[in-house]
């Protein structure tokens, strides 16, 4: 019998115990593109892949039948059995009659299951079209655009293997075996031709898949007691969602969530690599790198990369135009130097940030007021915002915010590289940008920042106009972020933030002020509190001198993330609770949770360092 006791080394592994339910949140490990869930009695196994090559034949990744379903325990006879389980992160603990299968990852593409003593089985339904049994088990094949290849091999004494079609894309298999005590069953699920048929001794690899997790843990700060579950479970999120280099995804690479986000999305790149930074510096510049890998001539960064290809453009009714995401690698970037100080870093992505840069103004601003706009919504990261409901272009104080900030970074930045002349210009455009701004965009009698929805960008220089959005969010108070705003402005635009009617509900913040018609907690981006959002204005906040506001807002908002069963894309800011279409296992609200963490642990400390 295995020893269920390997973890008791780890107060990780127990501190996380039964946190994955394999329903929304899957079986995982670092790299891997293999999700186990629980569907009543058997399991399944799902691929994080989307193969775009046959959209067009197949159902949305999210839909599409597992690779391998209906994987149920038997007993020696083929009957199924039923079986209770127990969760780590590192292993799934199935408890049945006969005994304890026990499930665990060699590597990104192989799980192991390991064998009760004596006489059972496992039956399957694998979703390919070819198979072929052998000595110590079979091998299935998905033939055409996509190709994956299954290898199942044990080491116990099989009794029955055999494999039949259920139709032209899948196959059922059975086994039976009777297994002495110490046998494992292996199954390599891979794109690759070869595969890993050597099966390992079952306790070194479940020794050796808990040794991965609790590095893993143990590299990250000490956060408050009242936050230490959750912050791990944050952590485990952070490495489970991880997915290996193939193709177009050029390095190892967080996945916004494995089940619901499959690929890297730009923006939230830049959000993951503020936690990496805590325990693995390469892994996080590896998520800035990801993106810039696939810059575009132009200077232009598309939305997303997959492995297959990137997006550059999701055409919507009426808007043609690229996508991309908000400019923030600068402000990441700058994020990762204050920890280790890389100044090589700095110089490899200076380059590619100061083209980012010139894209920007140099395509996005049709009137050329100086002043930038969004030409398609998904562009701004806030898809469905009421702020686009009138039609693109939209110059908006956020996006104008981010540019301000990233100038300013890049002025740092060039500091640093040794390229003063370019850091004195830097710094004096992001203090004009944030002049401009105030000049063309802020109301002193509503105490807000406007976005504008512009004339077509192909209209006549002569026809062009502007037209304000009413629709209150907390984009309308991004400036303060920069801050630099005079102390007056930042006070109006503080005194809307903590407005109970607008913007301070027990969670705050609402994207979607409370009090606005358009205001809907349950739709994405339309209400709902998303914390990165908060995480802007809570540096913001700090930065314009509002430091005990700024704590509130954190301890609310780590508060909120806290009591939840799992960490989410986004909450209903009034409840904290996850609307339904809200993805789980959230990589952007885990980073933010833990780098808030880590920021209230640091500050506790210092607090108690005698002056």
């Amino acid at each position: 019998m295995l020893n269920s006791n390997s973890h008791s080394n780890s107060p990780y592994l127990d501190l996380l115990k039964n946190r994955i339910n394999l329903r929304q949140i899957p079986f995982s490990e670092r790299g891997s593109r293999l999700m186990v869930f629980r569907i009543n009695h058997h399991l399944s196994v799902r691929l994080a892949e989307r193969w775009f090559k046959r959209e067009g034949q197949l159902a949305a990744y999210r839909d599409r039948p597992p690779i391998i379903d209906a994987w149920r325990f038997t007993d020696g006879e083929g009957r199924s059995l039923d079986f209770e389980l127990t969760t780590y992160p590192h292993r799934l603990d199935c408890h049945t009659t006969l005994g304890t299968f026990t499930l665990t990852f060699v590597d990104g593409e192989t799980l192991l299951l390991a064998l009760p003593a004596g006489q059972g089985g496992v039956s399957f339904r694998a979703n390919l079209d070819r198979a072929q049994t052998d000595r110590r088990g079979g091998i299935l094949r998905l033939t055409g655009d996509i190709r994956r290849n299954i290898a199942y091999t044990t080491n116990a004494r099989l009794l029955d293997n055999h494999i039949a079609p259920i139709d032209e894309t899948s196959q059922q298999i059975r086994l039976t075996f009777d297994s002495g005590g110490g046998a494992a069953l292996l199954l390599n699920i891979t794109p690759r031709l070869g595969f890993n048929r050597w099966i390992p001794d079952p306790e070194a690899a479940l020794e050796e898949a808990a040794r991965r997790w609790h590095d893993w843990f143990a590299a990250a700060p000490p956060v408050a007691d009242e936050y230490r579950q959750q912050y791990y479970y944050a952590w485990w999120v952070m490495r489970a969602g991880l997915i290996s280099t193939r193709f177009y995804t050029t390095r190892e690479a967080m996945t916004p969530s494995k089940i619901h986000y499959v690929g890297v999305w730009q923006w939230d790149a830049y959000f993951h690599a503020l936690a990496y930074r805590h325990v693995e510096m390469k892994l996080a510049k590896d998520q800035i790198r990801i993106v810039l890998d696939h810059q575009r001539e132009d200077g232009m960064i598309p939305d997303a990369v997959h492995d297959e290809g990137t997006v550059t453009h999701l055409p919507l009714p009426g808007v043609t135009a690229d996508v991309t995401k908000p400019p923030l690698v600068a402000w990441a970037a700058w994020k990762l130097y204050e920890i280790d100080g890389d100044r090589e870093f700095l110089d490899e992505i200076y380059e590619p940030i100061v083209r980012w840069n010139n894209w920007w103004f140099e395509k996005n601003d049709v009137d050329g007021n100086g002043l930038c706009e969004y030409h398609h919504p998904y562009s701004s990261g806030l898809d469905d915002s009421p702020l686009w409901d009138e039609g693109m272009p939209v110059e908006a104080p956020d996006l104008n915010t981010y540019l301000c900030l990233q100038q300013e970074e890049l002025a740092k930045i060039a500091t640093v590289i040794g390229e003063r002349d370019d850091a004195a210009l830097w710094a004096a455009r992001a203090d004009a940008l944030a002049e401009r701004m105030i000049r063309e965009m802020w109301d002193g009698e509503a105490g807000l920042f406007w976005a504008t929805k512009r004339s077509s960008p192909h209209a006549p220089r002569s026809a062009l106009h502007a037209s304000r959005i009413p629709t209150r969010t907390p984009f309308n108070l991004f400036p303060l972020i920069t801050g630099r705003m005079p102390p007056q402005i930042a006070a109006r635009l503080v005194a809307h933030l903590t407005n109970e009617r607008e913007f301070w509900p027990r969670y705050p913040v609402p994207t979607v002020a409370l009090d606005d018609p358009k205001y809907d907690p349950q739709t994405m981006w339309r209400g709902p509190t998303w914390v990165n959002v908060n995480y802007l204005l809570i540096e913001g906040l700090h930065r314009a001198g509002y430091g005990d506001l700024a704590r509130d807002m954190r301890r609310r908002t780590l508060e909120m993330i806290a009591g939840g069963d799992d960490i989410y894309e986004y909450y209903d800011p009034e409840t904290g609770e996850n609307p339904p279409k809200a993805a789980s296992i959230f990589g952007w609200s885990s980073a933010v949770f833990i780098d808030l963490a880590t920021q209230a642990a640091q500050e506790e400390r210092a607090s108690q360092v005698p002056n």
